[in-house]
């Protein structure tokens, strides 16, 4: 792995706390849509397979890894709305304002991608939530001086797990694939990376289980913390 170029993040359940921040996030989203239909709401929470009294999800959730355009139809039948663009694009926008009150990061991503950026490693953002809400977030946790590129769902080149946003993070880059990683906690993430040639290094810090991912990934770690030491580049603490 020292032959690296590039470090392409996951954003949650890698740099950002899944359940602290999408949790609460996804129940004011849910609240907002169903209004006063108390049975929408319970329709959402269910087919989302989220618990409101935790405000937190199971690892089975269609949210856990998939962006709107994947739950999205699920919410538009709860709620009798057509599953299109326009609401796709509205979800979108009540998550964007929810979960930047409740943004929590994991480990302190701005620290490690400073070290990165400073030992002359290329960093992008991969990520199957929107574009401009993941640009809000990296803007709020301070990692916007140290990302050369980020890919949303919505940025035109597909969704994990396909592996579009990798392959066009290359050609970004003027990168072969190999010289990239993929830094992730699913399954999802894992694909895309080589979908697209690149390798994939899992962190076991987001909500589902990923033991069964061990044997596939090129490097296994606790959290992006750990991530400089494992690549030979530790990260100096004062």
């Amino acid at each position: 792995m020292h032959d690296l170029k590039a470090l392409l993040f996951d954003k949650d359940g890698t740099l950002v706390h899944f359940d602290r921040t999408w949790g609460p996030a996804a129940g004011a989203a849910m609240r907002t849509l169903a209004g006063t239909d108390a049975h929408a709401l319970r329709r959402l929470e269910d087919v989302s397979e989220y618990l409101p009294e935790e405000e937190r999800f199971l690892p089975s959730s269609p949210l856990v890894a998939g962006s709107s355009a994947h739950y999205g139809p699920l919410w538009a039948e709860c709620l009798g709305r057509p599953a299109d663009p326009a609401f796709f694009a509205e979800i979108d926008r009540l998550f964007s304002g929810a979960s930047l009150r409740s943004l929590t990061a994991l480990g302190r991503p701005r620290d490690v991608l400073a070290h990165f950026h400073g030992q002359g490693l290329r960093l992008g953002i991969v990520t199957n939530d929107a574009e401009a809400n993941t640009r809000l977030q990296a803007e709020a946790l301070g990692l916007m001086p140290y990302l050369d590129l980020i890919h949303g769902y919505d940025s035109g080149f597909g969704s994990k797990p396909e592996p579009g946003m990798v392959a066009a993070a290359a050609r970004a880059l003027d990168l072969p694939p190999h010289a990239m990683a993929v830094v992730g906690d699913s399954a999802h993430d894992l694909a895309a990376a080589h979908g697209a040639g690149a390798r994939f290094i899992l962190v076991r810090t987001g909500p589902a289980p990923v033991e069964h991912l061990y044997a596939a990934a090129d490097l296994v770690v606790d959290s992006i913390d750990d991530l400089p030491r494992q690549l030979g580049m530790p990260l100096v603490t004062a």
